[in-house]
């Protein structure tokens, strides 16, 4: 890679915090090396209070894009010049690209589950829907679903507040999907299950410290026909999905969503489509 930058190289980063375990670099500087691209993705370590100085430099440098990733999802809105309506739906944004000096904002997080979805024949439209969380993974998933025809969602929350707020937000911007707001209760999220068409861990349960625990406690919310996916990309198989796959499922763990969402920021910094499989093909073999 060193050999290939020269002085007309662009430049892509990503700004959150902690940030080094990222796979973003190998999976944008692979499909750059791939197409011929002269850019180079890096990471910077960047947190709510160096992020105004971060957004500056980026314009400054005249870079061509940046991911932003937790803290800064929210934070960074009021830095841009401007972001588009699904970005402020969502109120959050995960992708900005440098356009003359423009930095626009957009979130391309639940459209990468939708995509991940896609690529594993299931439909969206018309579909049941229950998403356990309400953080920002959740929320992104939850409009995305709800603007590309779900019929119904149900958001599960320990704290029922953040579920209810959603739930607003949904029903204000996209009245035609039906949406529900509970308290994380298993014989509630059962009976509530056993009519969906998929369940969805938004929540990190599941990995880091939470490795060994599933969000879900009892097996019999799972049904045979249903659809569990997991954004969790690491460990690939969480306890949720292991849960799952001994009650019939099938099972979707967070890997398409992080390169759907990923392949949707490429197109829009570069305006070229990512190698999205051999990208894949990379991460799974690291």
């Amino acid at each position: 890679m060193i050999n290939r930058i020269t002085g007309k190289t662009r430049l892509i980063g990503l700004l959150g915090s902690p940030i080094r375990h990222s796979v973003s670099p190998m999976m944008h500087n692979t499909a750059f090396e791939h197409l011929g691209l002269d850019y180079v993705y890096l990471v910077f370590e960047v947190d709510h209070d160096n992020l105004d100085d971060a957004v500056k430099a980026m314009k400054t440098l005249d870079v061509a894009g940046f991911n932003v990733t937790m803290p800064n999802k929210q934070k960074v809105i009021p830095l841009l010049d401007e972001i588009t309506e699904s970005a402020r739906i969502i109120d959050a944004v995960n992708a900005v690209k440098n356009e003359r000096g423009r930095l626009i904002g957009d979130n391309t997080d639940g459209k990468g589950f939708v995509m991940s979805l896609t690529d594993e024949g299931v439909a969206v439209k018309d579909k049941d829907f229950v998403i356990i969380g309400a953080g920002s993974a959740a929320r992104s998933i939850g409009i995305q679903l709800a603007l590309d025809g779900a019929r119904s969602i149900s958001i599960f929350n320990r704290s029922k507040e953040p579920a209810s707020y959603l739930k607003e937000v949904i029903e204000k911007n996209i009245p035609s999907c039906d949406v529900q707001a509970y308290s994380l209760e298993m014989s509630l999220l059962k009976e509530v299950v056993h009519k969906a068409d998929v369940l969805i861990n938004a929540t990190n349960v599941g990995m880091g410290q939470h490795q060994d625990k599933s969000v879900i406690t009892e097996a019999s919310v799972f049904h045979r026909d249903l659809v569990v996916a997991d954004v969790i990309y690491s460990p690939p198989f969480t306890k949720t999905l292991q849960m799952a796959d001994a009650a019939g499922c099938k099972t979707i763990n967070g890997l398409g969503m992080i390169i759907g969402q990923g392949a949707l920021a490429f197109k829009f910094w570069t305006g070229e489509d990512m190698p999205a499989d051999l990208v894949k093909e990379v991460i799974l073999n690291q």
